[in-house]
């Protein structure tokens, strides 16, 4: 049984039972061929627009013997899967503005359940699903290697909501008890406000939430 890393296994457990996946920047295919030998998914088409990681993608699907259950496609973004091979996407692994560009380029993303994982910038990618009618359901930060990564997903609703720079930054997260994280995003935001950004009402939200989350 294939064993994920804690930010992989988050975007995992947010694939729900009976899914067919279509998995974006597969890497090594470790996503699609857990969930598969696990039995949550149907099916999957795992896709990357390297011809490197995708063969050590097809090399694990083979290794497995799941040829009959993963798809390996060369593709940018989800231009080669078809609309009908999946009804969750996962995009991990990327930053939130590459993110943004590969749902702004699919014609179907609206039809499907979203789980991202950005490794930079998780604000544009919920500044693009707040701008395109979507819902975040659950938006989690898990923490692995030194780093704390942002995770979470989505459907559309297709009612277009008023959102703030706040609702960009700190999305549905309701645990504030990875300091390590907002550590992190408050000296970012700090340098934005070098530069003669207003982030003041940001930074004052996180310092707020932060603190409740203190008791």
């Amino acid at each position: 049984m294939i064993k994920l890393s804690k930010r992989l296994k988050a975007c995992a457990d947010l694939v729900r039972e009976g899914s067919r996946l279509a998995d974006v920047g597969c890497d090594h295919g470790y996503v699609p061929v857990y969930l598969v030998q696990s039995g949550k998914i149907r099916s999957a088409v795992a896709c990357d627009i390297k011809e490197g990681p995708l063969s050590s993608c097809r090399s694990l699907v083979s290794d497995y013997s799941l040829g009959d259950k993963i798809k390996c496609v060369l593709s940018d973004g989800l231009k080669n899967v078809g609309e009908s091979e999946a009804d969750c996407i996962l995009i991990a692994g990327m930053g939130g503005e590459l993110i943004s560009k590969i749902l702004t380029e699919c014609d179907y993303a609206k039809e499907k359940h979203i789980i991202l994982n950005p490794m930079t910038h998780p604000e544009l990618a919920r500044k693009w699903l707040f701008e395109n009618g979507f819902e975040i359901i659950n938006d989690i930060i898990v923490h692995e290697d030194k780093h704390s990564y942002s995770v979470f997903d989505a459907e559309y609703s297709g009612e277009i909501k008023p959102y703030t720079d706040i609702d960009c930054f700190l999305g549905k997260i309701n645990d504030y008890s990875d300091k390590r994280f907002f550590e992190h995003l408050l000296n970012y935001l700090g340098n934005k406000e070098k530069s003669g950004e207003d982030c003041s009402a940001v930074i004052g939200e996180i310092i707020r939430r932060c603190n409740n989350d203190n008791g």
